[in-house]
């Protein structure tokens, strides 16, 4: 019984060695003749076609140098003409074109990630030397594997089916003279063979090669990063300046038109007039919000451009945003001291914001049954915004809450100001915006921004 057992485990091996050996060829072949191999032995006979005039006119050179008049007829001289014609490639490289095409082939031809890549054209001496080297080298392998591809099959089937013809052996092709014997002869099959597989392996090394060397000469530099993290940097703020403004403008939209018609609901019947100027702020606000909303939108739409109606300011519309809170109802007393006349036109801007995203934060979180104040004034070289309302408890305000308080801190901070928000007096911008512990208190905002700000 434990023979047999034993019999079948040895029986077992054989079997899982057999399977692993045929896995192992199959890897094999497909190294040697898969679809990658295959795509990065055309990249490689492309290369041998461009490298094509460069030998001719290596050949124009070559002959007169030796004195040959049949340079094509000299493998020698072929290989010498091969090789003059490789520093003219290196110096036609310097073309901007040069490096886009050969990117793009690699990316296909090669399988090399896009990512690794770059695809304009070479700037800088050292872009410029890497890709001189690399079509050196695309052009020199390119050249001798598709010599060999023209070289190589047809001897090696000759050598295949030589034992089958004998007017092969008879006729006047050049072979060795080891042919002739009856043990070469019959080992010439598996020449044959031997050299389709070098040449198959010749191909995939040089492809596999090229596919490794093509990010270093081919992909971006230092100074490449650089400027691509700069460019994504850049468009990174432009993408969080953008999402501010769409938080701030419609954000404060939705809680003044929410308030207004909460307050004309309200008096439906007891003042109509009341409705009327509710409404028509309703109007003026959403047609206001509907334009900034566009100008946004255009910006992030590929293609589109940004739109023309000017960024509301301070000395634009400070009054006109103080009248469509008033008109839903909300108690606000507002001191200005500060002439936003005289304010740059970038602190205007921000300001305005900061000071809508103020009071949108009160009507969100306080009501419209609570007093709001509101201070802009300048004191000491600065621009001091400042927002106070009565806390409420937590289950009387209304939902919502966002990203605004950030806003409001990241506008600041690009203009080199300061932002203390919270319960109380310089409590600090701690907590999270529209948090507002229980009981009686005053909520504070205040924002303090340079007159005068670095570029």
């Amino acid at each position: 019984m434990r023979r047999f057992e034993g019999g079948g485990s040895a029986a077992g091996t054989v079997v899982t060695t057999a399977v692993e050996s045929t896995g192992g060829v199959r890897e094999f072949a497909r190294l040697l003749l898969g679809r990658r191999a295959r795509l990065r032995w055309v990249h490689l006979i492309l290369g041998g076609a461009l490298a094509m005039p460069y030998v001719l006119l290596g050949e124009v050179f070559v002959g007169p140098i030796t004195g040959s008049q049949n340079v094509f007829g000299d493998f020698r001289l072929q290989l010498l003409s091969f090789a003059a014609g490789l520093p003219l490639a290196a110096a036609t490289s310097l073309f901007p074109l040069t490096r886009p095409l050969e990117a793009s082939a690699v990316r296909w031809l090669c399988g090399v990630d896009a990512d690794l890549l770059v695809y304009g054209p070479a700037r800088t001496r050292a872009a410029k030397g890497r890709t001189a080297a690399w079509f050196t080298l695309h052009l020199g392998f390119g050249g001798i594997v598709a010599g060999m591809s023209l070289a190589v099959p047809p001897f090696a089937v000759v050598l295949i089916v030589l034992p089958l013809f004998a007017w092969l052996r008879d006729s006047r092709l050049g072979l060795p003279e080891v042919l002739g014997h009856t043990w070469a002869l019959a080992l010439s099959p598996v020449a044959g063979i031997a050299c389709l597989l070098a040449l198959a392996g010749c191909a995939a090394g040089a492809g596999a090669l090229l596919a490794r060397w093509a990010p270093a000469l081919l992909g971006p530099a230092p100074e490449d990063r650089l400027a691509a993290a700069e460019a994504r940097a850049a468009d990174l703020a432009v993408r969080n300046r953008l999402a501010r403004e769409l938080h701030d403008s419609v954000g404060h939209a939705l809680s003044a038109v929410t308030l207004q018609a909460s307050a004309a609901r309200r008096v439906l019947d007891s003042d109509p007039e009341f409705v009327r100027e509710a409404l028509a702020a309703i109007e003026d606000t959403t047609r206001r919000t509907v334009g900034e909303l566009d100008a946004v939108l255009g910006v992030l739409r590929d293609g589109d451009t940004p739109g023309t109606g000017p960024a509301p300011t301070l000395a634009v519309d400070l009054g006109g945003l103080l009248r469509r809170v008033r008109a839903g109802g909300l108690r606000l007393t507002a001191t200005l001291t500060a002439d936003p006349e005289t304010l740059p036109p970038v602190l205007s801007r921000e300001a305005y914001r900061i000071v809508q995203e103020g009071l949108s934060n009160a009507v969100r979180h306080a009501g419209d049954d609570v007093e709001v104040t509101l201070r802009v004034e300048l004191a000491e070289g600065h621009l001091e915004i400042t927002v106070e309302n009565p806390l409420v408890p937590s289950d009387s305000q209304r939902p919502g809450g966002g990203h605004g308080l950030r806003g409001i801190a990241d506008r600041a901070r690009l203009l080199g100001g300061t932002v203390e928000a919270g319960a109380g007096a310089g409590t600090g911008s701690g907590g999270s915006e529209g948090a507002s512990p229980q009981g009686a208190g005053m909520w504070r905002l205040h924002v303090r921004l340079p007159v005068k700000f670095p570029a």
